[in-house]
């Protein structure tokens, strides 16, 4: 909001909608409800918003957490992403964690990656899962330091040959489903921001009105971009 020429209500009501709709929402749908002047607004909005969704304190994933990576299939310039059949060009590594709480999920991380080398990736588990607690790596490389991380015991179901997919797996999943649904695939450009929001959705799923005004706090907490810093760093991706 920052030396912004866009109303305070339109500010407000922009974050109530991206904080409280179950998927989200797109740019071109936000300037339509919301009857902004143009796509641009809309995106800036957009784009401020979903930067803010990841708190810069958030308390790191504790007790039994689920590590793994996959590979993500981005949105070209000119087309659509599909849930398979793209590029390897097309395609953005990323390392996902979740917390185990009696069988069901608990909280989320997701991270790019700039590579799959064991720093990285231990360098994701140290800055995300708190020190007490225990990673289960799954197929990934062992990791060193930081919590306490092994391949741990076999998902549930897993019998001989035949592996079910770790509940992280099911992450990974949703996320191709979503960044399908409401944005048509996700953009390369500010990739890692599409992630902060998916992992603040869920994150917040059981108490979406709750979301609205941590997304304001979270917000008050960052330092303020412009229009032009958002486009520099596109540029660069």
């Amino acid at each position: 909001m920052h030396h912004s020429k866009v109303l305070l209500t339109a500010w407000f009501w922009a974050a109530y909608v991206m904080a409280t709709q179950p998927n989200g929402i797109s740019a071109l749908q936000l300037q339509r409800e919301l009857s902004l002047g143009s796509y641009k607004t809309a995106w800036l909005l957009c784009t401020k918003l979903r930067r803010a969704m990841a708190s810069p304190g958030r308390n790191p994933l504790s007790g039994l957490v689920e590590v793994d990576k996959t590979e993500i299939t981005w949105r070209s310039k000119n087309g659509h992403a599909t849930s398979g059949g793209a590029s390897d060009d097309r395609k953005t590594l990323i390392v996902g964690a979740v917390e185990i709480q009696d069988l069901r999920l608990g909280r989320i991380r997701l991270s790019t990656m700039p590579d799959d080398s064991a720093a990285t990736l231990n360098a994701f588990v140290v800055s995300n899962l708190a020190p007490d607690a225990s990673g289960q790596t799954g197929g990934l490389v062992a990791l060193s330091g930081g919590p306490d991380t092994n391949r741990g015991p076999p998902a549930v179901g897993e019998t001989g040959t035949d592996k079910v997919h770790h509940r992280v797996h099911r992450i990974f999943a949703d996320l191709t489903v979503w960044g399908l649904s409401v944005y048509h695939g996700l953009r390369r450009t500010h990739l890692q921001s599409y992630l902060d929001e998916f992992a603040f959705r869920f994150n917040r799923r059981r108490d979406r009105q709750a979301a609205f005004t941590s997304l304001l706090r979270f917000a008050a907490a960052h330092q303020p971009v412009t229009y032009d810093m958002l486009v520099q760093i596109g540029a660069k991706a």
